[in-house]
């Protein structure tokens, strides 16, 4: 699901700009789904299918619901300047200014997760990002 309250608020928030227009809303939405389609595009060891998606994160058929984010959201012009450790986009991907629904997850739980990242990310950092998280139960699960 996609809000576009939540995407106004990224793109005044994250890319500053003041007025954001449905240009720049489509071009954050296309991005959002060109990540989310990257593995059928391209070869990669640990891809994975869309329909697994509904598999593994829609538990019962009534609550189909998925509630996206994505991390980071930054400028081109920050781009170049800031180097984001593995474990910082992991927390900021559980942010509720990164939540592209206006939700706060702090106020539920999740029933499941599904994290995938893009680009030279050894799979070392990944899992040491998501066990800091489970240790210190900044989100709280089912």
């Amino acid at each position: 699901m996609v809000d576009n309250e939540a995407l106004y608020d990224i793109c005044r928030r994250n890319l500053d700009i003041e007025r954001p227009t449905y240009t720049n809303l489509n071009r954050l939405v296309a991005q959002i789904i060109s990540s989310l389609t990257a593995s059928l595009r391209f070869d990669g060891a640990l891809n994975v299918d869309v329909t697994e998606f509904q598999t593994n994160l829609v538990p019962y058929p009534r609550i189909h619901f998925v509630v996206s984010s994505y991390a980071p959201v930054i400028s081109a012009e920050k781009a170049y300047h800031e180097q984001l450790s593995v474990a910082e986009i992991t927390n900021s991907a559980f942010e509720p200014a990164s939540m592209l629904c206006k939700v706060d997850p702090r106020h539920g739980k999740y029933m499941a997760v599904c994290l995938m990242y893009r680009g030279d990310v050894v799979p070392k950092d990944v899992n040491a990002a998501v066990a800091t998280i489970k240790t210190k139960r900044t989100i709280q699960f089912v």
